[in-house]
């Protein structure tokens, strides 16, 4: 019998496994040569672990769809929050490979065949392919070109998509005493200008980044359990619509904590949706009040009776931290970078440092999620940190990642050290900031 072999260019195949952390493809099934039937489908392909499906058509998209679920003919609907939809053609989609999260993170498929609600793919046991976008929204015309005939159809099992490297590329001691030795670090960093106390750090991110998520872990670890002081969610648009200054409370044994973190509404794409950029200016400049309620279609005027019209360098934000989903670093819409990019450039021109913090590392990784002192030994984790990199147009050193609390009961020493890691860098940015104010002040005099 004749080995099956794939249908994949190797272009295509580099592409296709971009989108895995570049795992190795092991081809199960082909309908050419299988047959275009569910039964044949799953004869090949049940309880193979990771699978991507791979379509294709005359018009030449190749397309298709992920999970990390098993198929196990028990009809039931799967639930996979890693599950996602894909498109690319070499002709029209030159750049970048489409990739379609469902709405619904607990569907990815019903296990009856290759069904994902939105695409079915040998539907009707034949070389066509249903397409209905619902769970997974997307346009059709981008996703198959609207031809829903099959030249080919083809099933791999996703081999070490989880994989490690051979050393971690940063160092982090994870023992008990360094959690210690961190908020010792924290508790001892004051500002080098005697007119601040507290440096204001300033969250900016899309919606359901993890902002509001970051404070409440980070007040978490200074109170020793967790805590859910600001509001966190999943919503269509931002659940923060005031701009919030939160204080960390000090504990019984320390009387000072010299930061705060300063929440703001979330980036949306829409016009007049979302923090704007004048208003986001306002901010920086110590302009806009403790809990100012935004208006986004109308910034704040000076002429308004909010407007702070004379800060001091304590009112002014000291360092900006973009907060960014890292299970969504690759969907991350363009009119979203633009708006990073508008943010950078205004942040830039009044020297305020800025760091990126990738938010909801357990997610993206399985192998975090089971151990997270594989956070910097994760080849997925440095991949992203790497696009985020590119995308941002911020040096390697300032991205970093964390995983918030947002389903424990209690703290555990691990996450602390990374969330109070990531709050140590913030801090030493922020102190290149008043490094700068004080070598302007010197030249001045």
């Amino acid at each position: 019998m004749s080995t099956v072999t794939s249908s994949l260019n190797k272009q295509q195949q580099k592409k296709l496994c971009s989108l895995f952390n570049h795992a190795n493809l092991s081809l199960l099934f082909k309908a050419s040569v299988h047959g275009y039937d569910s039964a044949s489908f799953h004869q090949k392909c049940d309880m193979q672990g990771p699978t991507v499906i791979v379509a294709y058509n005359k018009s030449g998209y190749v397309f298709g769809a992920f999970t990390s679920k098993d198929y196990a003919q028990t009809g039931q609907n799967i639930p996979d929050a890693k599950a996602f939809l894909f498109s690319f053609n070499d002709k029209e989609l030159k750049e970048h490979s489409l990739r379609v999260v469902s709405g619904d993170p607990q569907f990815a498929f019903t296990d009856v065949g290759p069904n994902f609600g939105s695409l079915v793919f040998l539907h009707n046991n034949t070389a066509t392919v249903h397409s209905n976008p619902g769970t997974y929204q997307f346009d059709p015309l981008q996703m198959h070109g609207n031809d829903l005939q099959l030249t080919e159809c083809e099933v791999y099992r996703v081999e070490d998509y989880r994989g490690l490297l051979e050393k971690p590329w940063r160092n982090m001691q994870w023992h008990s005493e360094r959690r210690q030795v961190l908020l010792s670090t924290i508790f001892g960093w004051k500002p080098s200008v005697s007119s601040v106390k507290q440096a204001r750090i300033l969250l900016v991110g899309p919606v359901g980044a993890g902002k509001s998520s970051f404070y409440n872990s980070i007040n978490s670890v200074f109170k020793g359990y967790v805590s859910s002081q600001a509001n966190t969610g999943s919503a269509g648009t931002s659940l923060t619509t005031q701009f919030r200054t939160y204080y960390i409370k000090p504990s019984n044994s320390v009387n000072h904590v010299p930061f705060m973190l300063c929440d703001t509404m979330g980036l949306e794409e829409s016009v007049n949706t979302g923090l704007d950029v004048d208003d986001f200016a306002s901010i920086l400049n110590g302009h806009i009040p403790d809990r100012y309620q935004f208006n986004p279609s109308v910034p704040i005027h000076p002429d308004s009776p909010y407007f702070h019209k004379s800060p001091g360098l304590k009112d002014k934000i000291h360092c900006v931290v973009y907060v960014i989903d890292i299970c969504k670093v690759k969907i991350i819409s363009d009119t979203i970078i633009e708006k990073f990019g508008v943010f950078r450039k205004k942040a830039n021109q009044l020297s305020i440092p800025q760091l990126v913090l990738l938010t909801k590392v357990d997610e993206a990784c399985p192998i975090v999620a089971g151990d997270l002192k594989n956070v910097y030994q994760s080849d997925y984790i440095q991949k992203s940190i790497h696009e985020v990199s590119v995308q941002l147009g911020v040096s390697l050193s300032a991205v970093v990642p964390v995983k918030n609390y947002y389903q424990e009961l209690e703290v555990d020493s691990e996450t602390d050290i990374l969330l109070l890691s990531a709050l140590i860098q913030m801090l030493r940015a922020a102190e290149g900031y008043f490094d700068n104010y004080c070598n302007v002040e010197e030249m001045s005099e």
